[in-house]
């Protein structure tokens, strides 16, 4: 995995990463997006330099213990399409194989620093989301959706998911199972009551169903790549476009990405170089405080 012999853990301002060499868009277009947007110093600027920040000590750790990572979602379209964050987005997204994956979340507890802390089930007993955030420790963030609530690490956050093989179906039928969790805790009135509830079906999934579920794609061999089971996205990827892994610019850093990102993201998102209706913008955050 080709990536920067030396990574600062500090992030830079946009004026010192300045415009990546591949960015596609015209940098006229690119200045009036982020002018509207995010502007230096503004809170949504501020946001996603945080969770460079977060993002860029998850790299180093990954790279001192040899673990596969890659720009995934709206992060890989903001890396191929404006080097860098999308101007509006408020979110940032990984992701790595299964083996991978639980390498590092045994790993992240004892090399984070102070200011940053890995919520899984096991570090948070309320969170119940079957892949992990990195959070921030200096910041409070809340989301629309209000799942958050309860959790003990609230601040800003850059998502980890974990990737399998898998037939298709088997994955569907693990978002089936767990998807009453989900509508559990939507629709509490009594929090304490329905924690109890999701801890129970959380536990069911991870501990039982899933090793089920693990060994039927074994047996009937999984062959395309998704997320990981009981997570509630099942866009397909193929092995093909992802390894071996190559690089993109991203806010002035090379970071892996998929070595035939085009296909990868044209699969799952169709022509994504075409820029959305911007009158339609919405953010997840609901409250954002830096501490």
């Amino acid at each position: 995995m080709k990536q920067p012999d030396s990574i600062p853990k500090a992030p830079v301002s946009e004026a010192e990463a300045g415009v990546s060499a591949r960015q596609p868009i015209d940098f006229d277009l690119q200045e009036q997006l982020r002018q509207r947007f995010n502007p230096e110093g503004s809170m949504l600027r501020r946001q996603q330099l945080r969770m460079l920040e977060l993002l860029l000590e998850v790299d180093r750790i990954c790279r001192k213990h040899h673990i596969s990572y890659w720009l995934s979602s709206g992060t890989l379209i903001g890396a191929a399409r404006h080097g860098g964050f999308i101007p509006w987005d408020d979110d940032l997204d990984i992701e790595m194989m299964l083996p991978d994956y639980c390498r590092l979340m045994a790993i992240l507890p004892q090399e984070l620093p102070n200011t940053m802390a890995l919520q899984i089930h096991q570090t948070d007993p309320s969170y119940f989301f079957c892949y992990a955030k990195v959070r921030d420790r200096r910041s409070i963030l809340n989301e629309g959706n209000n799942y958050d609530r309860v959790w003990r690490e609230q601040g800003i956050y850059i998502d980890i998911f974990p990737m399998e093989k898998q037939r298709l179906w088997v994955h569907k039928l693990s978002e089936a199972t767990i998807g009453h969790m989900y509508k559990v805790w939507r629709t509490s009135t009594d929090d304490r009551k329905a924690l109890r509830t999701v801890q129970r079906i959380f536990n069911l999934n991870v501990r039982w169903l899933h090793p089920v579920y693990r060994g039927l794609n074994r047996l009937l061999g999984g062959h395309i790549i998704t997320s990981g089971l009981g997570i509630p996205y099942h866009n397909p990827r193929l092995e093909a476009d992802i390894f071996p892994l190559s690089t993109l610019s991203f806010e002035g850093y090379d970071l892996p990405v998929p070595h035939n990102y085009d296909h990868h993201l044209r699969l799952i998102y169709g022509d994504y170089m075409q820029l959305p209706d911007l009158n339609r913008i919405s953010s997840h955050v609901s409250r954002l405080e830096f501490l």
